[in-house]
């Protein structure tokens, strides 16, 4: 956006419910929603934590019938999701509980679709080319980084490896339901990930070169605000809801801000990692963002000076060139000291790989380079690559 103000649409999740134990209510949601049988949507790691047991037992309370899909894998392919929209369809749910990470959730989002419409999944695949109405959907996240249960999209694995996104107003749940004491058993390496995938998410979003827009820019500011001051914290003292309940508000008003602003060439680098090397998506976006919001820098200077300060408090930068890179320098630290790896080739991937992924990201996922604050050829991808190599 320049100087000017341009007119925007801002759209996100109608309701949010933010309660330490909410989940132990979803019966009570979801009958206020009318539904009489409910799918949960989620993965076996949450089954055997128990989270799945405590929304069936609510459900049940509340005179609501229940079937589980448990089968959801991290980057899900169709054929996973269609497995999830036959056993919708099976019990003759009314509506679907989203229980889980990312995955979980872009998967519960396109499963309350399909389960309601005749439309291929692959037919949904792009922008705003869905049809029909969804069933009641009420979204809960067990990490803080995604932001998914307040976004428009959902992103699969398609056949050939690919990551297919489905952007539709549709996706956007009933409500969406954040108890940060789901998210207290997150391992650490879990924890900083989807972390530093929210702070990538705000920081994207403040700097869209296409979509930028004030509502956005408030909640990015406050995300990071939330996000940076607690980092450190959870990783410290997992056991901290107090924190854990920041870091889930941190990353749903990062996923508020960046659905409706776009995010930018850190997601377009990292796709490739997580289709073709099941790198997950957080980690793929800590390793890429250091030297992209450094290749950045020429174009994306002021923007990432006004968000040094709110990232870290009480600092004085003498020039905005001097704020900018103490932003970057700051969240390369928080990479740092997450302890995942920062080597690609240490991710399985190869030097022989580096070209035919610039050339996905310029060919394929260009939408991405386009929202980026810099413009980037295949060369200057397969550099940044190179860089982290």
């Amino acid at each position: 956006m320049e100087d000017g103000m341009s007119g925007f649409t801002f759209r996100t999740t109608p309701r949010v419910e933010c309660a330490v134990g909410g989940l132990a209510d979803v019966g009570r949601l979801f009958g206020e929603l009318g539904c009489q049988t409910v799918l949960i949507v989620t993965d076996r790691g949450i089954v055997e934590r128990g989270f799945a047991a405590t929304a069936e037992e609510s459900l049940r309370a509340a005179g609501i019938g229940v079937a589980v899909f448990d089968g959801v894998v991290a980057d899900p392919p169709v054929a996973v999701v269609e497995e999830g929209v036959r056993a919708a369809r099976e019990s003759g749910a009314e509506g679907v509980l989203g229980l889980g990470g990312g995955s979980s959730l872009d998967a519960a989002k396109v499963i309350a679709l399909a389960a309601n419409t005749d439309q291929p999944i692959e037919e949904m695949v792009g922008v705003e080319r869905t049809r029909g109405a969804r069933l009641k959907l009420i979204l809960a996240p067990t990490t803080a980084g995604t932001g998914s249960e307040v976004t428009s999209v959902s992103v699969l694995t398609s056949g050939d490896n690919l990551k297919s996104a489905i952007f539709s107003p549709v996706l956007l749940p009933d409500i969406a339901l954040l108890d940060a004491g789901l998210t207290v058993g997150m391992p650490r390496h879990v924890t900083a990930a989807t972390a530093l995938d929210a702070m990538v998410h705000a920081v994207e979003a403040y700097t869209s070169r296409t979509r930028k827009n004030p509502l956005a820019d408030a909640m990015a500011v406050q995300a990071l605000s939330l996000l940076g001051a607690n980092y450190r914290k959870v990783l410290a003292e997992p056991d901290n809801v107090d924190a854990r309940e920041k870091m889930l508000l941190g990353s749903m008003l990062a996923g508020m801000a960046f659905i409706n602003a776009s995010v930018g060439a850190v997601h377009g680098l990292s796709y490739p990692l997580g289709a073709r090397f099941h790198v997950p998506h957080g980690h793929g976006n800590a390793l890429v963002m250091g030297p992209v919001f450094r290749f950045n820098l020429p174009a994306a200077e002021a923007l990432y000076a006004e968000l040094a300060p709110v990232l870290l408090p009480g600092r004085s930068f003498g020039t905005p060139r001097a704020a900018a890179t103490a932003l970057i320098d700051e969240l390369d630290a928080m990479f740092t000291e997450s302890g995942l790896e920062g080597r690609i080739s240490k991710l399985g991937v190869t030097e022989a790989d580096l070209d035919p992924m610039a050339e996905e990201v310029v060919v394929s996922i260009g939408r991405l380079i386009a929202t980026n604050p810099r413009d980037m050829s295949r060369a200057e991808v397969r550099d940044l690559y190179a860089a982290i190599f």
